[in-house]
């Protein structure tokens, strides 16, 4: 049997008579920046995390940038995050011109470790970016109450967190930005690259408004430099057209990881992703901590079934973050997760007799 990581053709074959008018209605407007269908989709995008702005930009990087420059972190200044997530998290520190101090993270959740906050804030640290990692929102209580105490500007960075609930009320609001991809891999994905930055404050709305179409305030009239950040017309229909599915979609995505954690329960060493007691989990991604998980991997991959590493190098660990001065045995938690976990196919199209057929060859493997 093969099983793909990720099968985004069974996910179009299934809702092809909605996206297909979307495109078209975008090619038969020639309007392909900026235009209807982006607006569209950022009111709706906005309705359903209740937040009062979504700009929609062009790639999740972007609006991590966005988000810094708009709110004034630059040049020495410091922001915490952690190095367990993808890199554009800290890039979009680099591209502000700030530094990123990278702090440990929770041995359960592998979201930020919210103890270890206040220990690294220095006069010059101006904010703090949590990570929503795989699908499941990090601890933002303690968080936000060290964050005002300190004076400092909470970034979320919710590109795998679409429609997360933490204690009940969707995240992206509960800082002062809310910073989404729509990779097309996503639970939410464009078909190509696209963003979005959610505020509730309307005059950092407004500075991303201009920040991501060159400063302009008025066609040719530019207030500032900015960048080209824009989110382009097909991707707001593609977007638009998915959205009504994604709720059912994340219901799919907790059913198949109840399954995987049903058939998986016993396997000594293999421990399962946990649903914490303060938000709700939209699985992203399905990831396991397991023992010899290189060897794993690779039987899984002699089995047909496609998986993944998310990450197997800790950002402060990459070449590009050298200068930095982090070395191995500096975040002892973050390096540890990085070498034991692995992500399996989880996408709502899969089937029971496919999670199976995963699960019966994780045993096998290590019995």
């Amino acid at each position: 049997m093969k099983i793909p990581f990720v099968d985004l053709k069974a996910q179009y074959k299934a809702i092809r008579q909605s996206i297909d008018p979307a495109i078209q209605g975008v090619l038969d407007d020639t309007a392909f920046i900026q235009g209807r269908a982006v607006r569209e989709f950022e009111e709706k995008f906005a309705q359903e995390h209740g937040v009062g702005y979504c700009l929609g930009v062009g790639s999740g990087t972007a609006a991590l940038h966005l988000a810094l420059w708009a709110l004034g972190i630059g040049a020495g200044d410091e922001v915490i995050t952690v190095s367990h997530s993808f890199v554009a998290t800290a890039e979009g520190i680099f591209l502000a011109g700030a530094k990123p101090v990278f702090i440990d993270i929770d041995p359960v959740s592998y979201t930020i470790n919210p103890r270890k906050l206040e220990g690294a804030i220095t006069p010059r640290t101006k904010a703090v970016i949590p990570v929503h990692l795989y699908g499941q929102a990090a601890d933002m209580a303690p968080i936000l109450e060290i964050s005002r105490k300190h004076n400092l500007q909470v970034i979320e960075d919710a590109a795998q967190a679409h429609f997360v609930e933490y204690k009940g009320k969707r995240i992206g609001g509960l800082g002062t930005v809310g910073c989404f991809s729509f990779y097309p891999s996503k639970n939410l994905g464009a078909y190509g690259e696209a963003g979005a930055v959610v505020t509730n404050d309307r005059e950092t709305a407004e500075t991303i408004a201009r920040l991501r179409d060159h400063g302009e305030t008025r066609k040719y009239y530019h207030a500032r430099f900015g960048q080209n950040y824009r989110m382009d017309n097909l991707q707001g229909a593609v977007l638009g057209a998915k959205l009504p599915f994604l709720g059912k979609w994340t219901e799919a995505r907790r059913k198949n990881a109840e399954i995987y954690t049903k058939f998986l329960a016993g396997l000594d060493g293999v421990i399962p992703p946990r649903v914490m007691d303060y938000s709700n989990h939209v699985f992203h991604l399905y990831v396991l901590k397991v023992p010899k998980r290189d060897e794993l991997k690779k039987f899984l991959e002699e089995k047909g079934i496609g998986t993944g590493i998310h990450y197997p190098v800790p950002i402060h660990l990459q070449d590009a973050c050298g200068n930095l001065g982090y070395r191995r045995g500096d975040l002892p938690l973050t390096e540890d997760t990085a070498d034991s976990i692995l992500s399996l196919p989880m996408y709502p199209e899969l089937t029971k007799e496919q999670i199976r057929y995963v699960a019966d060859s994780i045993r096998e493997f290590y019995c």
